[in-house]
This record gives structure tokens, C-alpha cells and sequence, in this order.
């Protein structure tokens, strides 16, 4: 495994992470923790350390499942979680960003992760007006001088919101969380050289693009009610996975694995610290982490 360090916190973490919406059983399937457990300790054996999950991945429920899986070794763990949302059932969500309902989401959290801190707690994709609450940071920064948060992140719902990153300092927060991958560069125009001008970490989440990047579909495949992927505009679904043909056949060098390959694209952009690609199974962790074959030695952030 290789490892950088997280912007400013001095943190080091594993280029590869791991994503932990699927926990919440909105991507086609429903885990317990054995299988959690089987995910995590994969991970942990490959060297990976950084995992990445939220407050509405289920109501709680992937974090209460990776709360079991490293309840042994939480100090060989950088929990990365997320506030600002209730979970009311499969895709419905409500918004709640108010200073006290905030700090009882992060009790919740802690119950649920089976810990006494979280070590980077991240504003879950909200609007600018949730942003722009002074209370609420000055609520957040008290609760790191608690020492039940270690440091403050940003995961901004839109992949070009340059209000939120460029106020990422003044607010407190270390690290940026985006949608970044082959198929969605949009955060490279303003917000990654913001990240890099804070020395902000980076979170690159979906790099995988839902899975299209995997290789494994085809124009025309289809998802099951229960997959958030079935949301999708079929038409915009096709068109992007006749995109991924066409990167397959003129960017992908001949017998290298398609994943592999989008991972290690997004981890040579210079403000990428990590990727967080969803896993289903221990088997999918190992290919998500042979991405490391690929990235070169001696990136700037590299520890």
C-alpha cells in the first residue's frame, strides 16, 4: 500500500480507502456484519486504513457496521463520517444542519461507531445557506476541543462548489470530499487548485463512476429498484457507458484491469490524496487496492 498525508492534519493515509454507502442497502444488496466484517479485514490485511462512511447510509446502520468490524482496532483506523441528513427509508432523506440536531447526529455517530472520537467529520452536502452558519462551525469546533472530532471536512454535493472549498480555512475544515473520476472532471477547474492553495486533503469519491468504470457493463445493462443506480436517466446511463467503451479502447492499456486503471487515473491528479471506491466483497477490495501497482512513486503528497 501507499500512503499521503491528508492535507494539514498530518494524517496518513492509504491512496486507497474504502466506501461504505453499499453498507446502507441501497446498492442492490443488504450486508450483515460477518460480510462487513469480511470487507473490513481484507482491507486492513492489504494496508488499507482510511474508511469513509455517513449518518444516512441506513439510519446509522453502515456505520454501526463498520463500528463492529473495527471495534478491536480502532486505532488502526481513520474513521471518516459524515452529518446533516436523516434517514427515513431507501432514498428519502431529509436535511437537518442545526447546530444542536447536529451534535446529537454526532452522538449518534459515536454510538453507532463504537468510539470515543471520529476522525474527520464532514458537512454531508448541503446547501450554501446550511454552509454559511457561523453557529454551526463554532458548534463543530467546540466539539473538537472535546476531542470527539479530530478534524473538520467538507463533502460538497456539487463537484464545482467553490464557495464551500475556498471557505474551508475559515471555517475550520482540513479536508474536501468530491465526485472525481474519468467520466466527471468538473472539480479540476476550480475547486482542486482551491484544495491544493489550502493545502486541503481530498477525498475522491465514486471514482469507480457508479461502477461504469469498472468495465463490467454495457449499453442497455439495467439496475433493480433497490440500486440507487436505477434513478439514473437511461438515455444519460447509455451515453456514458458508450464514454467507457470508447476510454477502454483508446486510453486502458492492453491487459491492464479497467478499475484498477480509473483508480490510478484519479490518483495522479496532484490534489488527490485518496479514493474511496465502493466494495462488495473482500474480492473487490483486492482489486481496488492492485491500483497502486499502477500509480507512480514520488507524488508530492506521497508520506
Amino acid at each position: 500500500m501507499k500512503y499521503r498525508r491528508l492535507g494539514s492534519t498530518g494524517l496518513r493515509v492509504s491512496v486507497v480507502g474504502i466506501g461504505t454507502w453499499q453498507f446502507g442497502g441501497e446498492w442492490g444488496k443488504a450486508y450483515d456484519q460477518k460480510e462487513a466484517d469480511a470487507i473490513i479485514g481484507r482491507a486492513k490485511e492489504l494496508g488499507i486504513n482510511l474508511i469513509d462512511t455517513a449518518e444516512c447510509y441506513g439510519d446509522h446502520l453502515s456505520e454501526s457496521l463498520v463500528g463492529g468490524a473495527i471495534a478491536g482496532n480502532r486505532g488502526d483506523w481513520i474513521v471518516a463520517t459524515k452529518f446533516g441528513h436523516h434517514f427515513h427509508g431507501p432514498f428519502k432523506r431529509t436535511d437537518v444542519y442545526d447546530p444542536e440536531d447536529v451534535v446529537r447526529q454526532l452522538e449518534h455517530s459515536l454510538r453507532a461507531l463504537k468510539t470515543d472520537y471520529i476522525d474527520l467529520y464532514q458537512f454531508h452536502s448541503g446547501p450554501d445557506a446550511s454552509f454559511d452558519q457561523d453557529a454551526l462551525w463554532d458548534t463543530l469546533n467546540r466539539q473538537v476541543e472535546a476531542g470527539k472530532i479530530r478534524y473538520l471536512g467538507i463533502s460538497i454535493g456539487s463537484n464545482k462548489n467553490i464557495h464551500q472549498t475556498s471557505k474551508a480555512t475559515e471555517v475550520g475544515a482540513k479536508a474536501i470530499q468530491v465526485v472525481y473520476n474519468r467520466l466527471d472532471r468538473g472539480p479540476e477547474e476550480e475547486v482542486f487548485p482551491s484544495c491544493i492553495e489550502q493545502d486541503l486533503g481530498v477525498l475522491a469519491r465514486v471514482p469507480l463512476a457508479s461502477g461504469f468504470l469498472s468495465g463490467k457493463y454495457r449499453p442497455g445493462a439495467r439496475f433493480g429498484d433497490n440500486d440507487v443506480r436505477s434513478r439514473r436517466n437511461e438515455e444519460e446511463q447509455d451515453r456514458l457507458l458508450r464514454e467507457v467503451e470508447r476510454i477502454r479502447a483508446t486510453e486502458v492499456p492492453e491487459d491492464v484491469d479497467m478499475a484498477a486503471w480509473a483508480l490510478a487515473w484519479c490518483l495522479k491528479h496532484p490534489a488527490v490524496t485518496c479514493v474511496i471506491p465502493g466494495c462488495k466483497d473482500a474480492a473487490q477490495v483486492e482489486a481496488n487496492a492492485a491500483a497502486i501497482a499502477l500509480v507512480e512513486p514520488g507524488y508530492p503528497q506521497d508520506a
